[in-house]
């Protein structure tokens, strides 16, 4: 038969733009989508073989091979799969042409809305990822013969609204696929970069590395010829030698069953894969099959990156479908929370769209997203229980995202998910000053305690000279340590844990029940009452800095100290969002003041002489200032309450 030319549409031209500029963001994928489409010719051959051998022409093994030619400017991708004839050629590569341009524009739509029933073949055939191509090339040459046909034809187009096809010779079925590149394409110097053997070496090891064909290519080197002891012929000329090469590994790790990987090869694994200079501290490798099969291989990283809560941190699992690479940080994979897991997943069942390159929210990517979570937070609280050790250490490099992910869940509503990590949390407790669950914390309560006691501060040091902790360590009440300032959030997020509330030592009343308690709180409402002036007065020395002044029922030995009201945000909380420059949440302060404690019967000695005089006045600020110093608050106008203590100290 004679060439014939087939004419495209008048809108080709454009509908090509568009998969180039709008679908494909990365020109280098192109390579991808060709050896995926070689890959899916040689499947469609192997699975008609087993019922007609006579389509494999003794052909000894499948292939994939790549020809870079600079001094030509082309590359050529090459396979023994099952080849297309006439008919296949015009119906596969004049997929656009064939459909027309309204009908295509419909298909996209519906494949970026997750709509359409048939996009994963159309990713499997020639003549929509076959098409990128064009976004290096300036001319593709395309030379096949379909299995079991003696007839081969050469299809060729410059993406000018048209392309021809005539009859050829080819000695083997399969597929050539000749790219003349273009130079400076779109930016991309693609002679220089895709005529190189190194830069498509590396590009295969990126993107195919998995396929399970062998991808093949020649290496050409000068060397200086070797004597027959292997050394280098002195003056001798240097002569050209070629090696084959098979580029990809073909079988990907996580394809193997558990019991054949060693730890070593899982740990060089991850380590080559994510970067990373040590042995993970953990691995996860699950498989699932039914309604959505997928197999996914995880780790944890030794170390916490140093940028892990900040805004530069990419989390994401590197995403494969049938072992080719699609995605390097799908974040839909798994919560914000687990972003610091690594790791890959391979799933037949995903819903890409026609470029591969773009994930729709599908519903298989949500169900493998949810077995995930739940996979790990199993994992974890099994290790919690048998390797305590293992989980403390866990615990100071990732803990803080456990809580994060609890406090995630005010929002998204997730039940599961909270109830999943309020036994995974530890905090340091005033037992010991060693890390508890809260499940320990409340099997040591004793019958009379009802609530689960916390205190707050930057460190641990300066929670435990907090005034407002005496009282219950005097009765051996247990608190919790919280100096991260996450953790408030998280605890006030679980709200209760095994119907015992949260209770900041901080906030409200301590409400404690047992018989000691009832009448110290007795007697402090008798101090109330029979000191109500004095209290009203010091009130309005302090003006809007509080919102109450009352008698104290917790303290010791300190003279006074700052707790918040029971409804609103606590002191701590007020700082966070202060120090995050988000000063709209402010604690309604309470001053208590130590009704046993000698500044009080100066207090009162000064109230008597003349509420409105000076040194009353000084003694209210004063105190008032030094309850915000042991909270780790900073005055004002430090410089004023210097002046002050100087002048009383003179008196």
């Amino acid at each position: 038969m004679a060439k014939q030319t087939h004419e495209f549409q008048a809108e080709t031209k454009e509908l090509l733009d568009l998969m180039i500029h709008s679908i494909y963001t990365n020109h280098e994928i192109f390579l991808r989508e060709l050896i995926s489409n070689a890959s899916d010719a040689i499947d469609k051959l192997h699975y008609e073989s087993l019922t007609n051998q006579d389509l494999l022409e003794g052909d000894d093994e499948y292939e994939i091979f790549l020809v870079p030619d600079a001094a030509s400017h082309t590359l050529t991708i090459s396979d023994n799969g099952i080849g297309m004839n006439e008919k296949e050629l015009v119906e596969n590569l004049g997929t656009i042409a064939k459909s027309g341009t309204k009908a295509f524009m419909e298909q996209l739509k519906k494949a970026k809305e997750g709509e359409a029933k048939d996009d994963k073949e159309m990713i499997g055939q020639f003549g929509v990822g076959f098409y990128s191509a064009f976004m290096v090339a300036e001319k593709v040459t395309v030379l096949t013969r379909k299995a079991g046909e003696k007839q081969a034809y050469k299809w060729e187009s410059a993406a000018d609204g048209s392309y021809t096809i005539e009859e050829a010779e080819k000695e083997k079925h399969g597929t050539s696929i000749t790219l003349t590149l273009a130079k400076g394409f779109y930016g991309d110097d693609a002679e220089e970069n895709y005529t190189d053997t190194y830069k498509l070496e590396g590009l295969v090891k990126k993107y195919s590395d998995y396929v399970r064909y062998p991808i093949k290519m020649n290496f050409t080197f000068e060397e200086t010829p070797k004597d027959k002891d292997g050394k280098p012929i002195e003056g001798a000329e240097k002569v050209k030698r070629t090696e084959l090469r098979t580029l990809n590994s073909m079988q990907p790790l996580w394809t193997k069953n558990k019991s054949e990987i060693k730890p070593e090869e899982y740990n060089a694994f991850f380590k080559n894969q994510f970067h990373e200079w040590e042995d993970p501290m953990e691995v996860f490798h699950t498989k699932a099959e039914g309604t959505t099969e997928y197999t996914a291989l995880l780790a944890i990283p030794a170390h916490a990156p140093f940028n892990l809560y900040y805004a530069d941190y990419e989390p994401g699992l590197q995403l494969y479908s049938r072992h080719v690479f699609i995605m390097d940080k799908c974040k839909d994979l798994l919560p914000s929370y687990l972003g610091f897991v690594k790791g890959l997943v391979d799933s037949p069942d995903l819903s890409l769209n026609i470029s591969r390159e773009m994930l729709q929210q599908s519903r298989e990517l949500k169900v493998i997203g949810r077995a995930l979570e739940k996979h790990i937070l199993k994992a974890l609280a099994k290790k919690l229980k048998n390797k305590r050790d293992w989980y403390e250490t866990f615990w100071g490099e990732y803990g803080k995202s456990l809580k994060i992910g609890v406090y995630n869940t005010m929002y998204s509503g997730a039940s599961d998910t909270r109830d999943a990590l309020k036994d995974l949390l530890l905090f340091t407790s005033s037992r010991e000053n060693k890390l508890t669950t809260l499940k320990e914390y409340v099997d040591r309560m004793p019958e009379s305690q009802k609530k689960i006691y916390y205190a707050t501060a930057k460190d641990q040091e300066t929670i435990e000279h907090l005034p407002q902790l005496e009282t219950l360590k005097d009765k051996g009440i247990e608190v919790l340590y919280l100096t991260d300032p996450v953790d408030e959030f998280c605890i006030t997020t679980l709200h209760e844990y095994d119907g015992k509330a949260f209770h900041s030592i901080s906030q409200g009343d301590l409400d404690l029940e047992d018989a000691e308690s009832q009448e110290v709180k007795k007697e402090t409402e008798k101090l109330q009452k029979d000191n109500g002036d004095l209290m009203k007065d010091v009130k309005d020395v302090l003006g809007d800095k509080v919102a109450d002044v009352k008698i104290s029922s917790r303290l010791k030995s300190s003279a006074v100290c700052l707790v918040a009201d029971e409804q609103g945000p606590s002191l701590s909380m007020e700082q966070t969002f202060k120090n995050m420059d988000n000063p709209m949440f402010k604690a309604k302060r309470i001053l208590e003041i130590n009704p046993h404690h000698a500044l009080f019967t100066k207090l009162q000695s000064l109230h008597d002489a003349g509420k409105d005089s000076q040194d009353f006045k000084d003694y209210c600020g004063l105190l008032y200032d030094q309850a915000l110093l042991i909270e780790g608050i900073l005055p004002d106008n430090p410089a004023e309450v210097a002046n002050k203590l100087a002048e009383l100290m003179a008196k």
